[in-house]
């Protein structure tokens, strides 16, 4: 018959687990130790770094997002405060609150023409436009940082992606999965047709229209209806070049 532990063997027991316990605290403690010593040497590289490097990360917008992966890894954001070091030494903190001001006046000024959803390659090209008396070259990586610090404005001005094309949000419409679908079809031409979107999407004449109507309510649908074939085409800005619709003097 099998003999059971002892109370001195079960408090033989209850120290050896207490043991391994703390052995495992310590082990921790020293790896977070270890840890927060390389990410304190790590930041303390990534000034000096700043520091040599500052007309670079101000002027070359492929080096300025290389410098923001490597603040994102250590937990550090030069965006965070337009005060402190990171401000002071670079200046980047001024620099974007400059393009979301530009960014505003633009989607601003070219609403009456898309109802507030932009293509974003096309922003960046008007914001480029209308900065290019400045030293700073701009880049889609720079325009939505700055677009990200527009969120404390409230609703809107956001980044959707419909399809393989970035939009950008500056008006608090809401867009369900019929929407972006028509979108997406849409950036073949730039329009679509009721006929056509009954082809592609295999919806019924119902469903379309009434989708196209919402859009067409919300602004960012345009109706064309001057061609031979009488199919009457619903052009959207968002996806097709705003200069074709607008000025340059944004």
């Amino acid at each position: 018959m099998r003999r059971r532990p002892g109370i001195g063997g079960l408090q033989t027991a209850a120290a050896a687990r207490d043991q391994y316990r703390l052995l495992g605290e310590n082990v921790a403690k020293l790896r977070t130790d270890l840890m927060k010593e390389q990410l304190a040497t790590f930041r303390s590289q990534l000034e000096e770094f700043a520091r040599k490097h500052k007309n670079d990360i101000r002027k070359n917008p492929i080096f300025r997002a290389q410098f923001h992966e490597m603040c994102a890894k250590v937990g550090v954001d030069p965006l965070a405060s337009n005060k402190g070091f990171w401000a002071e030494l670079l200046g980047i903190g001024d620099f974007y609150y400059e393009l979301g001001v530009q960014i505003v006046e633009i989607c601003l000024a070219t609403r009456p023409h898309n109802g507030g959803l932009i293509n974003l390659p096309e922003l960046c090209t008007l914001l480029r436009q209308k900065r290019k008396s400045d030293r700073e070259a701009v880049s889609e990586d720079d325009c939505l940082r700055a677009i990200s610090k527009l969120k404390i404005l409230g609703s809107g001005f956001e980044v959707i992606s419909v399809g393989t094309k970035k939009l950008v949000r500056s008006v608090p419409t809401e867009l369900n999965k019929d929407h972006n679908e028509i979108l997406e079809l849409a950036q073949a031409q730039g329009f679509v047709t009721v006929e056509e979107v009954e082809k592609r999407l295999s919806w019924t004449s119902g469903r379309a229209i009434d989708a196209l109507d919402t859009l067409l309510d919300e602004g960012l649908a345009m109706i064309d209806d001057g061609h031979r074939d009488g199919k009457r085409r619903y052009w959207f800005p968002c996806v097709s070049p705003i200069s074709s619709f607008v000025g340059t003097d944004i």
